[in-house]
């Protein structure tokens, strides 16, 4: 991803709708600063929150976590250290969890050896999760600069007619 690309902007529905996550989530985990918008937070009613490429990355992994039965409070340690990463570093991040706590494994050997220790029930390769999270909001609409930017359209005739400028 370009750092062009990383400075999107997208609206809280379209957040919702790449990470696989109600409305109703997404406004309590922002109230409750599990996951803040980067692009920008809500200043009073009637204001859009706008949440980049690397949040919603993120929500879609605290969904993961959820799901597989761990704690809130776990979650947000993991986020925490999340937030400290940079973004290219997440893509080669394994998140493995006993339901319990959360290790970050960074090879395979990590991996191997957290099993052989008894440890891990289940992993999310945030790799995996990165390009899922890509693809979704590659047919989404955001915002950069206050300007509406498309998600990229696959169908003949609106690439007929983005060919021809009209």
């Amino acid at each position: 991803m370009t750092s062009q690309e990383l400075e999107i902007g997208y609206r809280g529905a379209t957040a919702c709708s790449a990470a696989g996550i109600t409305y109703r989530q997404l406004d309590y985990w922002a109230r409750t600063s599990l996951v803040e918008p980067s692009i920008r937070t809500a200043s009073g009613s009637g204001t859009q929150r706008l949440y980049g490429f690397r949040d919603i990355l993120v929500l879609k992994i605290v969904k993961r976590l959820l799901d597989a039965g761990v704690s809130l409070q776990n979650i947000r340690t993991a986020v925490d250290h999340l937030r400290n990463r940079g973004v290219t570093d997440l893509e080669r991040i394994t998140l493995m969890s006993d339901g319990a706590s959360i290790y970050e494994c960074t090879s395979s050997d990590e991996i191997i050896d957290l099993l052989a220790g008894g440890q891990g029930v289940f992993g999310i390769a945030v790799g995996k999760v990165w390009q899922e999270v890509e693809g979704s909001l590659l047919t989404l609409q955001g915002e950069f600069n206050g300007e509406i930017v498309s998600g990229e359209v696959n169908d003949e005739l609106s690439v007929r007619r983005n060919s021809k400028g009209a």
